[in-house]
């Protein structure tokens, strides 16, 4: 080799060795190891790390917990595993299973005590009796017991003539999906269609912990047809240090969707997915990272199959701290005044969250606690579409006149308009069982001639609802008016009841015809906002037997009593609504939308009670360098 070609070979040898050099310096390594500390260790450490990450890697599953050892701790906590299966082998030993093999507990939950006893329990003190409360169907027959756990006595209840039956089972479900496709008949029609057999999948239609976080503590349990359940929510009063009453427990009553197609196909597609499925049957493991957050802590559901036997939904619930950068509380003085005065508070809140999977749907709802008082309920809607199949694939080629009853969302597809109502029961104690429900009205005053250069203003008239018709609401933009829950035997410093209040967030009214058959079993949506008297057996806004009822067992029919409801131990139900008309966007799947409601403060504290919280400052924060960024 001469010189000239030797010298040209060890330039371009040389500068491949640069660019590899300056690629490798310059180009992350794949990430084989943790994630950077500083995300492991650091809630304001989040997304940004996956953009030194050329590949995605699999979020972390919680490690599986042991329910085995579970023991009861408090009187509202649900059936352990153990418990669960006593129930079952008690059930069979009793004359009412020993002769039939054709049975089904729809529903085995804890019969809670009476509410006096849980409002007077301490830590400590003895637990009462532990009981289930069980639907079971004999031979056909709907029975609904009572199962002492410590004697074993079996208890049958009278719960009168009903029309309807109970939340279906999951065996219930199953056995539904695989049934159709035994008709030759169902098989020939999807063959005809060009879909492979193969490609079909046919849906049916229709443990406890006791948190304590920053100023607030609650029990929290999941309830295989409620979903999350919250009870005794107290919080800590900052100038006493009292722990005082605001809830004795919330939950999600009932779910209605009615789906606005009248068509032979269609018209029964009006849904109770609560009474009829299960909200938390349908609830889905939370996927870490996705559904909830790194810092969240996750809590497993024990649920008792149709045959009774013991099965855990893991990861069912998380609970996590919440820093979405709002702000608590903030004031600067302007600039005129010569004072440099900036003082910020952020906002911390608590969230619980579950996930529920109805069929097509997905339901997220989040109870979120904040440290001035407030709680807010917020109710998320994803999933896919409950479509129907058309000729057409562009809307040119629909007639004016023609009803496709929904949007052309895709060529041949069309998702069909419906409804989603939500209806809450919310046992408000604000300091003490005995509340009354006050409508304070915004009414427009009109001022007299020569009384002032207004010619009118706003007055806050306050009334008192007496019986339950009164404190019946339908929302109305132009009426306006504030729904508080108050404390008439307790006052403020300056005279003010104690109370909270209904802040509604956007929200939808049924517009069907008060006669029509679903709208008559989904009558609680009749009005946004009712108060009944406590009744221990007044839990479920459709009724105890939900699936093919037909409305002879709702709250609007319990209300009709018009019962004394002044200064009594009420319960408060308010229905989320929304109308969903599908567009484009919607398809495949839906981006979630939210709608929410407030339980707000009023009159209850003497004065801002995050007033003293401390602000943030640089060196409380965890760092995030550069070197834990790339690693």
């Amino acid at each position: 080799m001469d010189s000239r070609n030797l010298i040209r070979f060890l330039f371009f040898t040389f500068i491949i060795a640069l660019l590899l050099l300056l690629t490798l310096t310059t180009i992350p390594l794949t990430n084989t190891g943790e994630p950077p500390d500083c995300a492991i260790n650091s809630r304001w450490c989040t997304s940004k790390t996956r953009f030194f990450q050329p590949t995605i890697k699999q979020p972390p599953k919680p490690t599986t917990r042991i329910h085995t050892t579970d023991v009861p701790h408090h009187p509202l906590d649900p059936l352990t595993l153990t418990e669960l299966d006593k129930v079952r082998s008690t059930l069979l030993e009793n004359q009412l299973f020993l002769h039939s093999n054709t049975y089904a507990l729809h529903s085995v939950v804890l019969e809670e005590p009476d509410k006096s006893f849980v409002l007077t329990w301490k830590p400590g003190d003895p637990l009462p009796a532990r009981k289930a409360s069980v639907i079971a169907r004999v031979k056909s027959k709907i029975h609904v017991l009572t199962v002492d756990l410590g004697t074993g006595e079996v208890s049958p209840r009278d719960v009168g003539e009903h029309s309807g039956y109970p939340t279906m089972t999951m065996e219930d479900m199953t056995s539904l999906t695989w049934a159709p496709l035994g008709d030759a008949e169902f098989n020939r029609t999807i063959m005809a269609r060009g879909v492979d057999l193969k490609d079909v999948s046919c849906l049916p239609i229709s443990i406890g912990w006791f948190v304590k976080w920053a100023n607030w503590e609650f029990h929290l349990k999941p309830d295989p047809r409620a979903g999350i359940v919250i009870s005794r929510a107290r919080v800590k009063d900052p100038n006493t240090g009292e722990m005082r009453n605001v809830m004795y427990k919330g939950f999600t009553s009932e779910l209605f969707v009615p789906y606005m197609d009248p068509t032979d196909a269609w018209y029964f597609k009006t849904y109770m997915d609560a009474g009829e499925y299960g909200f938390g049957l349908q609830a889905m493991p939370l996927d870490p990272l996705n559904d909830c957050p790194r810092n969240a802590y996750y809590m497993d559901g024990v649920f008792a199959a149709g045959d009774g036997k013991p099965y855990v939904r893991e990861n069912m619930v998380c609970v996590y701290e919440s820093y979405a950068g709002d702000i608590g509380w903030r004031h600067s003085e302007s600039p005129i005044t010569g004072m440099e005065i900036r003082e910020v508070r952020p906002k911390v809140t608590l969230v619980v969250r579950m996930a529920a999977s109805v069929a097509n749907y997905d339901y997220i709802v989040d109870w979120e606690f904040q440290t001035d008082g407030l709680i807010r309920v917020k109710v998320g809607l994803s999933g896919i579409l409950m479509v129907k199949g058309t000729s057409y694939d562009n809307m040119n080629q629909v007639n004016e006149p023609e009803n496709i009853y929904g949007t052309l969302i895709s060529e041949n597809v069309i998702g069909v308009i419906h409804d989603h109502y939500i209806t809450f029961h919310l046992d408000m104690d604000v300091d003490g069982p005995d509340n009354s429900f006050v409508k304070v009205n915004l009414k427009r005053e009109t001022t007299q001639p020569e009384e002032s250069p207004r010619l009118s203003y706003l007055k806050a008239v306050r009334n008192v609802a007496k019986t339950e018709k009164d404190a019946q609401v339908k929302l109305k933009l132009y009426d306006p008016s504030e729904y508080h829950i108050v404390n008439p035997s307790k006052k403020t410093r300056v005279g003010n009841p104690v109370g909270y209040k209904l802040v509604p967030g956007g929200t939808a009214a049924s517009l069907l015809d008060l006669d029509d058959p679903p709208q008559k079993r989904g009558a609680f949506t009749n009005n946004q906002i009712w108060v009944t008297p406590y009744n221990k057996s007044e839990e479920w806004a459709g009724g105890l037997f939900a699936y093919q009822s037909q409305g002879d067992d709702t709250l609007a029919v319990w209300s009709q009593r018009d019962r004394a409801i002044e200064n009594k131990d009420i319960v408060m139900w308010y229905t989320l609504g929304f109308h969903h008309v599908p567009c484009q966007e919607d398809y495949p799947i839906m981006p979630t939308v939210s709608s929410s409601f407030d339980l707000k403060p009023v009159n209850f504290y003497e004065s801002n009670p995050i007033l003293n919280i401390p602000p943030h400052f640089e060196k409380d924060l965890p760092v995030c360098n550069a070197v834990a960024a790339t690693a």
